[in-house]
């Protein structure tokens, strides 16, 4: 495992600068970040990758600096910024060193520190679990492609679906989930993998927070998984990405039903 700390030259003044780069990183692999003190107009972060050999070509790819990760920086991060967080009308998301009671009629789910996407603080994370809400009924199924810590499907489950199975391409993520569920004391079956080893017609939500490339790569593949009647919630990308996006998710057959924003991310949720 290994960190990269980056510069970004006028992402302070320019915010959308930055964010392009957080989300090139996790596109590449990265498996945590961590905003350092801004520097004048240049804002620095930390990227932190699972797999050594990446290092050179990512190095390549983005500059700053590579040295052995140090994971005392993740979690003192994320313990000094990570807060209890009340999502849509039913999730409360606390921190697992934060002992705040949950608030009558919510659902609680605690996160770590760990290294994988998910802790609820990003906007497309809370974009999906506000679909989530709003789309599940009781007894409903549930897909959880690209799932990072496995939040998406410990809030389905909690919210009422009768199962849930989630798949993710890093094996370090799976880990992380298995922990997780394990941890919440919920059955979801998690595996290596995409969603082209998800059953067709499986899925009553299907949802997929990760990058804009593989969201409109798979476009057919989310149409599959889906039951008849069934939602595709898509994230992870930005509002110059919807185009693209959309008519991907338009060429193979779907329909793009809604769009929901927090500030540049989207979320888009489809029907067959």
């Amino acid at each position: 495992m290994f960190s990269i700390d980056l510069e970004c030259p006028q992402a302070v003044s320019d915010p959308a600068a930055k964010e392009i780069t957080i989300a090139e990183l996790w596109e590449a692999g990265c498996t945590g970040i961590v905003e350092l003190p801004d520097e004048g107009d240049t804002a620095k972060m930390r990227a932190f990758f699972d797999d050594d050999a990446l290092a050179t070509p990512l190095q390549a790819r983005f500059g700053g600096v590579v040295k052995p990760a140090d994971l005392r920086d993740w979690v003192a991060h994320a313990r000094e910024h990570l807060q209890p967080m009340e999502i849509g009308e039913r999730i409360f998301v606390v921190p697992e060193w934060r002992d705040e009671a949950t608030p009558a009629g919510r659902i609680r789910i605690v996160v770590n520190a760990g290294l994988a996407f998910g802790t609820g603080a990003h906007e497309t994370t809370r974009l999906c679990l506000e679909a989530i809400e709003r789309h599940l009924l009781p007894g409903m199924t549930v897909a959880d492609v690209g799932t990072g810590s496995g939040i998406l499907s410990e809030a389905s489950l909690k919210l009422g679906a009768a199962s849930a199975c989630a798949c993710d391409t890093d094996h370090g993520a799976v880990l992380v989930a298995r922990e997780n569920f394990e941890r919440a004391g919920v059955d979801v079956p998690v595996f290596v993998g995409s969603a082209d080893s998800v059953a067709t017609a499986s899925a009553d939500i299907l949802v997929a927070n990760i990058s804009p490339a593989w969201i409109a790569e798979l476009a057919g593949e989310w149409l599959r998984i889906l039951k008849p009647g069934g939602v595709a919630i898509l994230s992870g990308f930005e509002a110059h990405d919807v185009p693209v996006v959309s008519a991907a998710i338009e060429k193979a057959g779907g329909r793009v039903a809604g769009e929901l924003g927090q500030g540049e991310w989207r979320m888009l949720e489809v029907t067959a």
